[in-house]
């Protein structure tokens, strides 16, 4: 078991996303992370579990306790996550951009 490995860019998506919950209700944000810590610890033990992600070389997890996704990366067998994205976003934005978030996640 390899625990997984937060990039800068997933930490402050995950902080966006919470930040925002949180001016709705900030009980419910609490539980959401709670949520995506527990998500990311299976990851940890079961590292393939997700999807085949909308990017090349990426997996995704559909959480069912929150509205999220996770994207992340297999590194040396460790997950890497690479964002944490509410399930109505469009993913990638766009074909340029999503050119850009794959040089970027290399």
């Amino acid at each position: 078991m390899k625990p997984p490995v937060w990039l800068r860019s997933a930490e402050r998506s995950r902080e966006k996303q919470l930040d925002y919950y949180a001016t709705l209700n900030p009980l419910a944000a609490i539980d959401m992370d709670a949520e995506i810590d527990r998500v990311a610890d299976l990851l940890g033990e079961n590292p393939k579990m997700g999807r085949k992600g909308r990017v090349a070389g990426t997996l995704e997890v559909v959480m069912s306790g929150a509205p999220f996704v996770l994207v992340y990366r297999l590194n040396a067998g460790a997950p890497e996550i690479l964002r944490v994205l509410h399930q109505s976003q469009q993913w990638p934005p766009t074909k340029a951009k999503a050119r850009r978030v794959t040089v970027a996640m290399k």
